[in-house]
C-alpha cells in the first residue's frame, strides 16, 4: 500500500518543545486533511481525553522560536507574531497553535474518526518509532566515542610512559669537549 503522507514529511514537522517531542495542531489538521479549527474544536468537544501531557498550548515565546523552523500558516492563519510579514493584507493572528505530544496524536485518532485520520495517525507513529531509533543510534555511538576516548587517553599515558622509560635508559647526550692544547693562529 502506499504511503498517504511520506515519513520524510511528518519527520520534518515534529518539533521539541518542553522537553518533549511534538507536532503542531496546525501541521496536524494538514496532515488530516481538515482546518485547524475544525481539529481544534473536536479536541476541546473530548478535553477529558487530553490531559497536558497529552496537549497543550504554546506561549508567544515558544510560538516565536519556532517560527524560524517552521512554515504555520494554513487555513485560518495561526501564526505566530514573527511571521507577520507572511501573512496576506487584513489578515491577523487570532490563536497560538496547540501542540499535541505522541500520547496527543494518539488520541486524536479516536476523536477524528475517519480512514484518512487512521492512514495519518499511521505514518505519523511510524515517524515517531524512526525518530526514536534515530536517537537511540546516536546516543549508542555517543557513548562508544566517550568510551574510545577513554581509551586513547589510557593508551595516551602508556605511549608517554614508554617515551620516558626509553629516555631514562638512554645516556644523555655528550656535550663536546673543547680540545686539549694551544690555539695557533698564524698572522
Amino acid at each position: 500500500m502506499k504511503e498517504l503522507i511520506p515519513q520524510e514529511v511528518v519527520e520534518r514537522r515534529i518539533f521539541v518543545i518542553r522537553r518533549q517531542k511534538i507536532m503542531l495542531s496546525v501541521h496536524l489538521a494538514e496532515l488530516y486533511g481538515v482546518e485547524t479549527k475544525v481539529l481544534v474544536q473536536a479536541v476541546k468537544r473530548n478535553i477529558e481525553r487530553f490531559p497536558e501531557d497529552f496537549m497543550f498550548q504554546l506561549t508567544w515565546k515558544e510560538a516565536d522560536s519556532l517560527a524560524s523552523f517552521a512554515t504555520l500558516k494554513n487555513s485560518n492563519k495561526v501564526i505566530p507574531r514573527s511571521q507577520l510579514v507572511t501573512l496576506e493584507s487584513g489578515q491577523n493572528i487570532k490563536y497560538l497553535p496547540y501542540a499535541f505530544t505522541e500520547h496527543g496524536i494518539l488520541m486524536l485518532s479516536s476523536v477524528l474518526n475517519s480512514n484518512r485520520a487512521i492512514q495519518v495517525n499511521i505514518a505519523i507513529m511510524r515517524a515517531f518509532v524512526r525518530l526514536k531509533q534515530v536517537l537511540a543510534t546516536h546516543k549508542e555511538l555517543a557513548e562508544k566515542l566517550k568510551e574510545l576516548e577513554g581509551e586513547v587517553g589510557k593508551h595516551n599515558k602508556l605511549i608517554i610512559e614508554i617515551f620516558e622509560i626509553i629516555r631514562q635508559l638512554t645516556p644523555p647526550p655528550v656535550k663536546p669537549k673543547p680540545p686539549i692544547g694551544f690555539i695557533r693562529y698564524d698572522d
